[in-house]
């Protein structure tokens, strides 16, 4: 697959609910829940197995490995990359979600790790993150990002081309790259900055369809193209942030080939 649109994100969309990928993570212990929900709800079927003495086990049998440092510790990073390496000597997709790099010299230096002893298909993150692995500056408040990062276009593409992983940067804008191809999704909603773990369920809904597609790029634009939608039209419905939480699962569950067509906004 070359690249997105509406029709390719439907098509991966029915191959994903008719295979039933097995999707690893090892993440946020603030969002597991969230993250299982999200997995399942899009046809998925997560696993979230982190002990060190099951990790390379569970990720020879799943088809994508996502890896969120949201809630990290030194024995965390050592069971991701003993995931990993088996991940990558299988040849399943790895994915990571760099929450916070930037805010501490030890959530950067150990994302940065990940990236140098891992080969990484594809990294998600937003644009402080982003900007943060790339060595530029950005803002990161505890695992949040505030501001702006000028020129994101160009940080993305560094950051892709230094680390070989497509980069998808999540905002009110979202930039992909690959470090060649680029393109912006302008889909989602204001919601999602109002409930805790968006982004984690971002990575997820990428990791999902990553298990089927393996154009980094292309299941990275067309994950976070299904997650946007979903949240748009959750939000139509919801009263709040708690109502719009459980309205998003419910709009993931039912998404459907038409109402990706009437409201992606992608452009090249």
């Amino acid at each position: 697959m070359a690249w997105v649109t509406a029709a390719s994100a439907a098509a991966l969309l029915g191959r994903l609910r008719e295979r039933r990928p097995l999707v690893h993570h090892i993440t946020n212990a603030v969002t597991i829940n969230d993250v299982a929900n999200v997995t399942l709800a899009l046809g998925a079927a997560p696993v979230m197995a982190h002990a060190i003495e099951e990790v390379e086990e569970m990720a020879a049998s799943a088809e994508a490995l996502a890896l969120n440092i949201g809630t990290l510790t030194a024995p965390v990073v050592e069971a991701m990359l003993r995931a990993g390496r088996r991940a990558n000597a299988s040849g399943t997709p790895v994915l990571l979600d760099p929450v916070g790099a930037g805010a501490t010299t030890f959530r950067t230096a150990q994302a940065r790790r990940l990236l140098s002893e891992l080969r990484i298909a594809c990294i998600r993150g937003n644009a402080g993150e982003i900007a943060a692995l790339a060595g530029q500056s950005g803002t990161v408040r505890g695992v949040d990002a505030s501001g702006r990062v000028e020129a994101l276009d160009r940080v993305a593409a560094e950051l892709a081309r230094g680390t070989g992983a497509a980069v998808a940067a999540t905002g009110p804008v979202d930039v992909l790259t690959d470090g060649a191809r680029v393109c912006r999704l302008e889909n989602g909603h204001p919601l999602l900055a109002r409930i805790t773990g968006s982004g984690c369920m971002a990575t997820a809904a990428v990791a999902a369809f990553a298990a089927v597609e393996r154009d980094a790029l292309a299941a990275a634009a067309a994950g976070l193209l299904c997650f946007e939608i979903a949240a748009e039209v959750a939000a139509a419905d919801a009263r709040g942030p708690g109502t719009f939480r459980v309205a998003l699962l419910d709009a993931l569950a039912a998404l459907d080939g038409p109402t990706i067509a009437g409201r992606a906004r992608v452009r090249p």
